[in-house]
């Protein structure tokens, strides 16, 4: 029996939370936009931008002050995720529209399985896709079109905005491989200089690269990378997948670098109690506390626990957060802190050996972080602080990652 080759769609919103800004506020078209986070602190960074603004230098992750300089005009708008969430519920909407087999990997992309198509069809449903988009919801996107996940995501990535690039596996050698491996997708800096200490410059030089070796060196991750750069991913198109994840996590930048036991517990204490909320939200436990510590130099360190039994609750998440800190922490102003709950099952696959004495005592404890978790849900993350978490600054308190803008998991289609 001879396979269908598969076609596979990865549609990418291009500079989405400026754009979404832009269709809510015509005033907005055509202007350098920026959408950062607080920008009276330093910890005010550039989440996305217009490409008005990226012409004149201003990019994702830059501090606001440097954003001004390059750009005086430009214009700074706070994140609004009720807006940016439901800008993406209805591109998701318009994607279903033409197969139900759509995944949406985060707020502003997703790939489409677009196999029961023929000939010219796809090409043709991409461009109406992007049309539709654009006049409908004044959101401009990317298409890539591939015959599988991997090469469809760097499909979209070759002409932005407002491209559709078809990439086949027999244009490899004149589009994929001559590009430096940075622009590979899944390959960052860290993997990159590994990769560059190979003598390996190009997507080109990985694909011809023995994989053998590369496994040795980077595990089953540097096989894949070899697979990925041959035009291999055997990966499928789940919409299911969108439930799945691995990890729930929370950082914070501090206003000012401290060494302040009470204010770093602090922070500490609201990550877990974020954390821990998150976890309930998604009725999953963690069988692993991870924490990041971020120095002034920028030296970043991340340090975990594999616990003995799963733990939901921000208290339990708060002492095995605490102990690494307590065990790893080497005195230097801290400036970014951040608690990671991994390797999570289900609620009901949870269990924890309760002693005779003390199950009563869980149990209270498991109602009372339930009861907060719910006040703090409808009120806001800064209700029923404890007495030590009350600091000189509200702006001290825990900024969940959403808020700040740098990044968002799938929470935004629940």
């Amino acid at each position: 029996m001879i396979l269908k080759r598969q076609i596979i769609f990865h549609i990418d919103m291009n500079s989405f939370y400026a754009s979404v800004e832009a269709a809510y506020d015509p005033s907005l078209r055509g202007k350098p936009v920026a959408v950062a986070g607080n920008v009276e602190e330093r910890r005010g960074i550039v989440v996305t931008c217009s490409y008005e603004a990226r012409a004149k230098g201003v990019k994702a992750t830059m501090p606001v002050w440097q954003a001004k300089r390059l750009c005086p005009d430009l214009i700074i708008k706070a994140p609004d995720f009720t807006k940016y969430r439901s800008a993406s519920l209805q591109m998701f909407e318009v994607l279903r529209e033409y197969s139900p087999l759509v995944e949406p990997v985060s707020i502003d992309e997703g790939y489409m399985n677009m196999s029961h198509y023929e000939g010219a069809e796809p090409l043709q449903k991409a461009q109406d896709i992007q049309r539709r988009l654009l006049e409908h919801l004044i959101l401009p996107c990317s298409i890539g079109i591939a015959p599988n996940k991997f090469l469809a995501k760097m499909a979209s990535e070759m002409k932005k905005p407002l491209g559709v690039t078809v990439l086949r596996k027999r244009d490899l050698s004149t589009k994929l491989w001559p590009l430096p491996l940075l622009e590979m997708h899944g390959i960052g800096e860290k993997t990159a200089t590994k990769l560059n200490q190979l003598g390996l410059k190009t997507i080109g030089d990985l694909a011809q690269f023995d994989s053998s070796v590369l496994k040795e060196r980077l595990g089953i991750y540097g096989q894949k990378l070899v697979e990925r750069a041959n035009g291999i991913d055997e990966r499928q198109v789940d919409p299911d997948s969108v439930s799945d994840f691995k990890s729930v996590g929370n950082s914070v930048t501090l206003p000012a670098d401290t060494i302040n036991h009470v204010k770093i517990k602090t922070v500490f204490t609201n990550l877990a109690h974020e954390v821990g909320r998150r976890l309930k939200i998604k009725k999953v436990c963690s069988e692993n506390i991870q924490i990041t510590i971020r120095y002034r130099d920028r030296k970043t360190i991340t340090r975990s626990r594999k616990l003995t039994s799963p733990v939901q609750t921000s208290d339990d998440i708060l002492e095995a957060a605490l102990f690494l800190w307590s065990k790893y922490w080497n005195g230097e102003p801290i400036r970014l802190l951040g608690i990671t709950a991994m390797d999570l099952i289900e609620e009901s696959q949870a269990y924890k050996q309760l002693d005779l004495f003390s199950y009563k005592d869980d149990e209270k404890k498991w109602k009372l972080s339930k009861t907060v978790d719910e006040i703090r849900t409808k009120f806001g993350q800064h209700s029923l602080l404890k007495g030590g978490q009350i600091g000189e600054e509200r702006s001290e308190q825990l900024r969940d990652q959403k808020t700040r803008g740098t990044s968002l998991d799938k929470d935004f289609l629940k």
